[in-house]
């Protein structure tokens, strides 16, 4: 007899039903079930940030989310953020424009948190910037590159702000 449950949720606009044990990481699931290995494990203690996934629209650490937590949810990974297959979402774009991205284990991480920020704060603050980003950890680029990175997608965005705002 199994010990799995059933959970019905939303991963990147897709419905999924998954077969789940309830204490499994919501991080193991979204790499080893679902295949979405854009999300990284840095630490499994919640400290480093690279799991960071949006669940029901919070930016969380899938590395201490039980999947049971995530039933009858919205995920929203690192993959779900590309506005096609053919086109990037703007932090997406901005990360590789200014070199944000470098060793990747970080990236997704920051990415979600970038984008999370934007989402609530279109035109941040150097200081809100730091903020959002605050539970992310970077290794490799003395963060500068993705301060410019968030900066970037900031302006990336601004022609799509103004076209929606446009009266006919």
């Amino acid at each position: 007899m199994s010990n799995k449950t059933t959970i019905n949720c939303v991963v990147n606009g897709q419905r999924r039903t998954l077969e789940v044990y309830a204490i499994e990481r919501l991080l193991d699931v979204l790499r080893e079930q679902l295949r979405l290995t854009g999300t990284k494990e840095g630490c499994g203690e919640g400290e480093c940030g690279a799991c960071t996934v949006l669940l029901d629209g919070q930016v969380v650490n899938s590395c201490l989310v039980p999947v049971i937590q995530a039933s009858d949810s919205e995920i929203t990974t690192i993959e779900g953020l590309a506005l096609s297959e053919d086109q990037l979402n703007a932090v997406q774009q901005a990360f590789i424009e200014c070199g944000g991205a470098q060793c990747g284990i970080c990236t997704p991480g920051m990415v979600m948190a970038a984008y999370d920020l934007l989402n609530r704060n279109p035109t941040p603050t150097e200081q809100d910037i730091r903020v959002g980003l605050a539970g992310n950890l970077c290794r490799c680029t003395g963060y500068m590159k993705i301060f410019e990175s968030v900066v970037r997608a900031c302006s990336l965005n601004l022609p799509q702000r103004h076209r929606d705002t446009e009266v006919s």
